[in-house]
């Protein structure tokens, strides 16, 4: 093994690739099929991308699945204290030696390709994830969309909670270019939700075009607040009634659990 610590081995991926972000599917998709992994789990995928409310969505995600006795693998970042904290099994972090065992795996498998710090991290969620058979995979996408590391995989469910002017030297300086990165993780005829009342242009037509199911907040499913702080919601699935206000602080966190029982 190249190192035994995971401190050790996350120092030497950050000198690995000389570029500190550099998006692109081409290398992570070839040290995938090194690896003999598929872009597919043998379980339903749930990829969210947007500018605000990721975590959001993801959390209460992992929450609702977990409460119905699902195994859910959920890959997040960046980490707030422990890099573990970004590739979890039923709400509990990946220890030290699992994420140990999964980079050197990689490094065997990767050749002479220099991976990102984002890409090894990433391959290493898919990785362990493979190994868990869960009943569920989250992932949310680390910038912008189409040519995020995490995209190397076909959802079978796309979120995008929000678009707005964000990292604009990778995705653009306009939010019809913006939102059409962000698009990118549509899968061609399989549910796209849209977490957000104002719908840029662009990502209709991308929606359009990939003949996705598209559901929009607003549109297609709709909340109402009542003066108790409940709220309801009303979908083409189903009309749920005096809904308990999320446990995340602010009336928008509304629109993100709606986002997430869509989903």
């Amino acid at each position: 093994m190249r190192f035994t610590s995971l401190d050790a081995w996350l120092d030497w991926q950050s000198t690995l690739n000389p570029v500190e972000i550099e998006l692109g599917l081409e290398r992570i998709a070839d040290a995938l099929q090194r690896l003999g992994l598929s872009s597919q789990f043998g379980c339903p995928l749930i990829m969210v991308a947007g500018t605000n409310g990721k975590g959001s969505v993801v959390s209460m995600l992992e929450s609702i699945a977990t409460a119905a006795g699902l195994k859910v693998c959920c890959y997040t970042s960046p980490h707030i204290i422990h890099y573990n904290e970004r590739i979890k099994i039923n709400g509990e972090a990946v220890d030290d030696d699992s994420l140990c065992q999964s980079f050197e795996r990689i490094d065997q498998a990767r050749g002479d390709i220099a991976l990102t710090y984002f890409e090894f991290g990433t391959l290493a969620a898919i990785d362990i994830f493979m190994r868990a058979k869960p009943d569920l995979v989250i992932m949310e996408i680390g910038l912008g969309g189409r040519l995020d590391a995490v995209n190397v995989m076909e959802p079978d469910v796309s979120v995008i909670t929000s678009i707005a002017i964000d990292h604009t030297d990778w995705l653009g300086d306009n939010r019809e270019d913006i939102a059409r990165e962000k698009a990118g993780i549509m899968s061609e005829n399989k549910a796209t939700i849209y977490g957000e009342v104002d719908a840029p242009a662009s990502l209709l037509e991308m929606a359009q075009q990939k003949a996705v199911e598209f559901y929009h907040l607003g549109e297609h499913y709709k909340i109402e607040s009542s003066m108790s702080g409940n709220w309801s919601l009303q979908s083409p699935f189903t009309a749920m009634q005096n809904l308990p206000a999320p446990a995340l602080k602010g009336e928008f966190q509304k629109g993100n659990a709606a986002t997430a029982i869509m989903a």
